[in-house]
């Protein structure tokens, strides 16, 4: 009797009516919740990030001469002295003017990371408006040659007449493709893939290291144009000749026919003779 009771009593429990009990849409509405609170809130952040990030880039695009001086104290006048008349450890920079510090600010090379036969090039320590500020300061310290105008730099020169300039006064050491090569005395031409037009005739008009200085007597303006131009008309186009095996010309086409040629010469014979026993 007790056992039909306890049935009894569980049937009428389960027939009962729920109370209290959750609409189907709970869950969705608590996720839509949750996820447009988590949009505001990185809404919110992302617009706070890039007011910060545009006030440092206004505030970094409006350096001024002076900026440029305590940035060239800070960091080059240990070796080029507090007024560019230069130390023991580096030379002066008076007279080399705004364009010699672009060129070795701008292509990492100044700093020097350390004395040795040549400064290399790595990457850049300072931002476009840092180096602007430097050279302006330099510039207007000691005047020398400036920036170039744009229209030197836009690679719309005669490419071809380009190619003839470069092969006449630059391949001796740059290779006739610009590859780059070995000086004397540790010394490197270095390659030119990919190095920025102005950087291009900046070198040419100062001269660095141990290049010589294309001043405009010897290659006009245009002819810089057209030495850039040609170029940059080399590193948008792919090698005519299939794979250039680093534009080394016959050291490496030698080595590649030796390895691969006479290898390939050698493992035929072994082949022939092995099938012939």
């Amino acid at each position: 009797m007790a056992i039909q009771t306890n049935r009894r009593r569980a049937t009428q429990a389960a027939k009962a009516p729920r109370t209290g009990r959750r609409s189907r849409w709970a869950a969705a509405a608590l996720i839509g919740i949750s996820l447009l609170i988590t949009g505001g809130v990185y809404a919110g952040a992302t617009a706070a990030t890039a007011a910060a990030g545009s006030n440092n880039e206004s505030a970094a695009s409006s350096l001024t001469t002076e900026d440029g001086k305590k940035l060239f104290q800070a960091n080059c006048a240990t070796c080029h002295g507090m007024d560019l008349q230069g130390t023991a450890n580096g030379p002066t920079l008076i007279g080399v003017g705004a364009l010699a510090v672009d060129f070795q600010v701008g292509t990492g090379r100044m700093p020097l990371q350390s004395q040795g036969p040549q400064a290399p090039s790595k990457p850049v320590q300072f931002t476009d408006a840092q180096i602007t500020a430097m050279a302006d300061w330099v510039q207007e310290v000691s005047p020398g040659p400036g920036l170039p105008d744009a229209k030197y730099l836009d690679g719309e020169g005669d490419a071809a007449r380009g190619a003839e300039l470069f092969r006449t006064n630059c391949a001796m050491c740059h290779n006739v493709a610009g590859a780059g090569g070995a000086l004397t005395e540790g010394k490197y031409a270095p390659g030119l893939s990919g190095v920025l037009p102005q950087h291009i005739y900046a070198a040419m008009v100062t001269g660095p290291q141990n290049m010589p200085v294309f001043s405009d007597m010897n290659l006009t303006p245009e002819d810089k144009r057209d030495i850039i131009s040609s170029l940059m008309w080399a590193d948008e186009n792919a090698s005519a000749g299939g794979y250039s095996l680093g534009s080394l010309g016959p050291v490496s086409e030698g080595l590649f026919i030796w390895i691969f040629g006479i290898g390939g010469l050698v493992a035929i014979t072994v082949w022939i003779t092995a099938k012939s026993n």
